[in-house]
């Protein structure tokens, strides 16, 4: 027979119950926070790395300029490197990710993976004026017509880059190189309907000026040790920097292959100047796809890596070879 006083202290059932569905959930809440956790450190861990050989893939165009154009081949004036900004273009709109620095705030470029928001805003600043001077100089000598495609071709590539729509920056830019499509085939047609590049060197000289202006701009991002008002480069912006910069080598990189072909004759008899279109073409090429991990802000004296600086090398290069260019030209 239990004792009364025993009985008495035993807690009710549905007390217990309570206690034993506590210690559950609690349990279960516990579990639950140890998941998301294992989750978070893996996509922090796997995505930046991901992301990486994604990019590195990405900065590879999947068509080389020389095996388009293999040499003796016959081919119109104008249309190599018109081909070649066309092609640029549309590798970045038909990428995976598509065009970055207009996505939607929630997952856009200043949330999480800003790289390539930040070279392709390089890539159309190089674009934009690379389209100008092939507008305003290369197929135009004074008095002559502007070519029709190539003048919608520079509007439509001068759209605001990070607008998301009403139009977007992906119609625009798709339309702009279109247009490029259109001159290209122009170049084709007998007679031909679109303006061939004149080859004179002088409107060489333009793009190159034009070109050592935007890596002017590139190179002081690259190689100054504090913002405008003397605050620190933050880590958010240091890698804004490198990337953009890496946008503008990109683009010329290709062009500059393009325009030798086109100025192919001129150079093979100015050995001079051919020696300087590869030392640009390698210092370009180094540059567009420099691609470290984590971009760091090492000082001068640090055993830490400033991959602006190691990046600035090779833009300063190619940049003073384009000055050494220009001057021969002028000869």
């Amino acid at each position: 027979m239990v004792p009364i006083a025993a009985v008495r202290r035993a807690p009710p059932a549905d007390l217990c119950y309570r206690e034993k569905m506590q210690r559950n959930c609690g349990n279960e809440r516990g579990g639950v926070v140890l998941i998301l956790l294992v989750v978070l450190a893996v996509v922090f861990t796997i995505g930046p790395i991901v992301l990486h050989f994604g990019q590195k893939s990405h900065n590879q165009l999947p068509e080389v300029v020389e095996e388009r154009y293999p040499p003796g081949e016959p081919f119109v004036h104008g249309e190599i490197f018109a081909s070649m900004l066309k092609t640029i273009v549309e590798h970045e709109l038909d990428g995976t990710t598509g065009w970055r620095p207009n996505d939607f705030f929630l997952w856009g470029p200043m949330l999480f993976a800003d790289n390539n928001a930040n070279r392709q805003l390089g890539i159309i600043q190089a674009v934009r004026e690379s389209t100008r001077v092939l507008k305003d100089h290369l197929t135009k000598i004074s008095s002559d017509d502007y070519d029709e495609n190539l003048v919608k071709a520079d509007t439509f590539f001068r759209n605001d880059a990070e607008k998301f729509w009403f139009p977007s920056a992906e119609s625009r830019f798709r339309t702009g190189a279109a247009r490029i499509g259109d001159y290209v085939a122009g170049l084709q047609t007998d007679p031909p309907t679109s303006k061939p590049m004149n080859l004179r060197n002088v409107e060489a000289i333009r793009l190159f000026q034009a070109w050592t202006d935007v890596l002017g701009a590139a190179h002081a991002n690259l190689f100054k040790n504090k913002e405008a008002d003397g605050s620190a480069i933050m880590p958010w912006k240091n890698d804004n920097y490198f990337y953009h910069a890496q946008g503008n080598a990109h683009v010329m990189y290709h062009l500059v292959q393009a325009l030798a072909l086109e100025y192919g004759k001129e150079l093979d008899n100015r050995p001079t100047v051919k020696q300087l279109f590869d030392e640009v073409t390698d210092a370009l090429g180094k540059a567009a796809v420099l691609k470290p991990v984590v971009i760091l802000d090492g000082g001068s004296a640090s055993i830490i890596a400033n991959h602006r600086r190691n990046l600035e090398v090779y833009i300063s290069e190619a940049r003073q070879k384009m000055y050494s260019i220009r001057e021969e030209l002028e000869k």
